[in-house]
């Protein structure tokens, strides 16, 4: 019996996902736990394996559609079996009540005053050399065509069977007008670049620091700790306290439990601000988001309720939540519900930056390296090691003072890092 493969939906937030590579094609062989497409949601990305055996017998979707999560993609049967019902279903889907898979008009219907294929421009294939005479084009492209005046008659198909597909259409309209008289010439210095379309993930990064930047009153302020407490504890944890059951606990891990105690009495810096409703959304608990550099771009998992997490406890989430990240296979529930976000560049040697609020957050904490300044005390002066931190935020929603007396005291709690501990251990009893 035929089966029909939807896309699935990863995570509450995710309304659709973009098929990123076809590994199976219309026509092949279909194991169990066989591998069928790729896709990737805007942050994340995943395998759809097969749950049944047989053959591909139709695809809905090609490489590079957004398609809408719990939407058909292809059917799973076996070879001659009678799929009607199944594309009917498939066809309920489309928004024209056309399936996917099905050809639409025949292109000899064309109106007469759409323009015909250039031979210095593309090579199509002629409708009447077609096996069937009908244009093989994808609702999405011909959505495309219909809106934007395009002509298909001039696209390249790329897809299965040589079929038209949405970025064919867009093709099309990016090269613009046919000229009529001269054929297009190529730039003699075309070799010299490469141009390459802007992944999903930049475009979504792009779209949500435009819109912090041009949409907020963003104002940073800089300042430093005495960081000889936590680096005195890192060496004595890295020295044996993992046959503690502390684990590897890092500076940032530190920075982190300290910024999630510290945010328990600013509230303004723990929130939200829904511009839309004139809204400021105040959080019960410290939901930490946590800037990643990942091959895919930056992502911002969040540490859930991290004011009630111990030290151990948080330095083993975010390790989880960073390897999931950096392989792309994190929920995209965990990229959203952050109330605050810090960014560590102080392994790259950076001393001081201007951290990019992560919108609707009201705040992020930027986290420089360690530099050698030096310090009087008693009339003497001292080196010591300084963590310089930069805090950004939202003019809009807090004045300076509140900003740096939080900053101020997040500095006193991490220069006294081993009292602070104490005073946790001290609520919990």
């Amino acid at each position: 019996m035929a089966t029909l493969v939807i896309m699935p939906r990863q995570g509450q937030s995710v309304e659709s996902c973009v098929i990123t590579e076809w590994k199976k094609h219309k026509g092949d062989h279909v194991d169990v736990k066989d591998v069928l497409f790729s896709y990737e949601t805007d942050k994340s990305a995943f395998d759809e394996e097969a749950s049944v055996s047989g053959t591909l017998l139709e695809v809905f979707a090609e490489e590079g559609d957004d398609v809408p999560c719990l939407d058909p993609v292809c059917i799973i049967g076996e070879v001659g079996e009678d799929i009607t019902a199944l594309l009917k279903e498939a066809a309920s889907k489309e928004p024209d009540g056309k399936p996917a898979s099905v050809e639409t008009a025949p292109a000899e219907t064309a109106p007469a005053s759409e323009s015909k294929p250039d031979p210095a421009v593309s090579k199509t294939v002629p409708a009447e050399d077609r096996p069937d005479g009908f244009l093989r084009i994808s609702p999405r492209a011909r959505r495309l065509a219909e809106k934007t005046g395009a002509d298909p008659l001039l696209a390249i198909g790329t897809g299965p069977s040589g079929r038209i597909v949405e970025r064919d259409i867009q093709a099309v309209l990016d090269r613009g007008p046919v000229p009529k008289e001269e054929p297009v010439q190529a730039s003699a210095d075309a070799s010299d670049y490469e141009e390459i379309k802007i992944p999903n993930i930049r475009r979504v990064i792009a779209k949500a620091m435009h819109a912090s930047l041009s949409e907020m009153a963003q104002l940073t302020l800089n300042s430093s700790f005495d960081a000889a407490k936590i680096v005195s504890l890192r060496a004595s944890v890295k020295a044996g306290g993992e046959a503690l059951g502390l684990g590897n606990i890092t500076l940032n891990d530190m920075i982190l439990y300290a910024v999630a105690r510290t945010l328990k009495s600013h509230r303004d810096l723990n929130a939200n601000y829904l511009a839309d409703k004139e809204v400021l959304r105040y959080f019960r608990h410290v939901n930490l988001g946590v800037a990643v550099d990942t091959p895919r771009g930056l992502l911002v998992p969040t540490v859930f309720a991290a004011d009630t997490l111990s030290l151990s406890a948080i330095s083993a989430k975010t390790k989880d939540l960073i390897s999931a990240s950096k392989s792309g296979t994190i929920s995209p529930d965990l990229l959203s519900g952050g109330s605050f976000t810090v960014t560590n560049l102080g392994s790259l040697g950076i001393e001081s930056f201007t951290p990019v609020i992560n919108p609707p957050q009201t705040a992020i904490l930027g986290v420089d390296c360690i530099t050698r300044r030096v310090k009087n005390v008693g009339g003497t002066d001292i080196f010591y090691d300084a963590m310089g931190l930069s805090l950004t935020f939202d003019h809009r929603v807090l004045d300076g003072a509140p900003a740096a007396k939080f900053l101020k005291e997040l500095c006193f709690n991490l220069e006294n890092f081993d009292l602070l501990l104490l005073a946790e251990q001290n609520k919990e009893a």
